[in-house]
């Protein structure tokens, strides 16, 4: 329905052209077509698709079935029906058809002016509710990368603010987190979206063949170069370049791909043939790159080379709030695929799930999502058809139990630990979840001789 036009109204009855209530409809400032029988009506209302149709249980055949053939057309149009003093029954047999009222005949035109507003007024308010519904799903969702919680509308302002720039790129997130899709959004918002994208993951291949992947060779180059190979460097000119676990990347090789960095030039392996680049790289790891920089496996200066700008992925435990939405993502999937009919999770499916840690984060969830799809025996996704890891697993990592006989220090000490322990040491999410302030967790660890097991024994908790 166009917001410019005049509102369209259709009046099926056989005495609407002598009917004085029609003028007042006029004079409303609609555009008003009559029609006298059913035929007729439906014939115009297939053409003109008007937003209300006012319909007479005077007609000569059934109107009744008429209301629902037209609801059936078009569900957002409104219908009201007139009915005599006798016609009450068949009146509320048209509202369960789908009418949104019924007037008395004789007919008084400002009685029906007024439900006309009412009908009218409730489908702008439909109109309205299905624009916010939409507008809230685009601000949840950018390029399958979805969430409401603070932390993905942050990371979704943040693509969004970068993705145009020509800036290097390093995405660090836990596997699982959907790394690749925030690569495939920035990409495909960026200005190089009709060049190439490239990916390749520098863990999935064995470190001897990476730079033969990347910089291709030259016939005869090496035993089994048997014709010439273009490098993945090359393959991604005028566009991107993916490189997936760059913490896997062997050391001598980081040095060569600064220098590509560096001088956006290289040679193929055993070539004389300078080949000029220009692609804009993209990042990922899921390693702790404090870490792989103090030990040496990632090179400080490429490190300081590909992160212009990091974007970190949330885990799925940092972020319970956008599981219902992925849930109903993953099920609406699923669900067409493999033409199921489960529309639904039991709100205790719901609750096992948001108390979950999720190691796998999205990708494990997605697959528990598909696994109860398949296995589910009606429209409702029940406990049991997830899987048993899940139904098992969960209430232990979440529940505190209290030994008998022990102090409030070593209560509170317990709590910590366990906190501790389910959040993967995470400390400002165990403080959240504590209702403690990030500093007084320190000093609390600190009192009961809690240290984090990941770092060395003299390093800091």
């Amino acid at each position: 329905m166009g917001s410019t036009r005049r509102k369209r109204i259709l009046v099926i009855d056989p005495h609407a052209a002598s009917a004085s209530w029609l003028a007042t409809l006029k004079s409303g400032g609609y555009d008003v077509r009559t029609a006298d029988e059913s035929a007729s009506g439906e014939e115009q209302f297939r053409a003109w698709r008007p937003d209300v149709s006012v319909v007479s249980l005077g007609l000569p055949d059934d109107a009744v079935a008429l209301v629902s053939t037209l609801k059936q057309l078009q569900p957002d149009a409104g219908a009201i029906v007139l009915a005599a003093e006798d016609e009450e029954a068949r009146a509320i047999d048209a509202l369960k058809a789908g009418a949104f009222d019924f007037v008395d005949r004789p007919v008084d035109g400002g009685r029906l002016l007024d439900r006309l507003e009412k009908v009218l007024e409730q489908q702008s308010l439909a109109d309205e509710n299905k624009a916010l519904k939409q507008k809230l799903q685009e601000r949840y969702k950018l390029d399958n990368v979805i969430g409401k919680s603070a932390a993905m509308l942050a990371l979704f302002e943040l693509i969004e603010s970068v993705a145009k720039s020509e800036a290097n790129i390093l995405i660090q997130g836990e596997h699982g987190t959907g790394k690749e899709l925030i690569a495939n959004a920035i990409h495909y918002n960026s200005k190089r979206s009709m060049g190439p994208f490239i990916k390749i993951n520098c863990a999935a291949i064995p470190k001897d063949l990476i730079e033969s992947e990347l910089f291709g060779y030259k016939k005869g180059a090496f035993t089994g170069a048997a014709h010439d190979k273009e490098g993945l460097l090359e393959a991604a000119e005028g566009g991107s370049l993916l490189l997936d676990e760059i913490g896997e990347m062997p050391a001598y090789l980081q040095t060569k791909l600064l220098r590509v960095l560096q001088e956006r030039e290289y040679r193929p392996i055993g070539s004389d043939r300078v080949v000029r680049v220009d692609f804009r790289l993209l990042c990922a790891t899921n390693i702790d790159l404090e870490a792989a920089l103090k030990d040496g496996r990632l090179r400080e200066d490429l490190y300081f080379r590909v992160n212009t700008i990091t974007l970190r992925v949330p885990p799925l435990r940092e972020r319970p709030e956008d599981i219902p939405l992925l849930c109903d993502y993953f099920l609406d999937t699923f669900r067409r695929r493999y033409q199921k009919n489960v529309r639904t999770l039991a709100p205790a499916v719901y609750h096992l799930l948001i108390r979950n840690r999720w190691s796998g984060n999205v990708r494990e969830l997605e697959h528990a999502i598909e696994r109860a799809v398949l296995v589910a025996k009606g429209s409702e996704i029940a406990v049991a058809d997830l899987p048993e890891s899940i139904r098992e697993e969960t209430p232990r990592s979440t529940e505190f139990v209290i030994p008998p006989h022990r102090t409030l220090a070593e209560i509170e000490k317990m709590a910590i630990l366990q906190t501790l322990q389910r959040t993967n040491w995470n400390k400002q999410e165990a403080a959240q979840q504590l209702g403690l302030y990030r500093p007084t967790l320190y000093s609390k660890m600190r009192k009961h001789d809690i240290r984090d097991p990941r770092k060395p024994k003299h390093g800091r908790s």
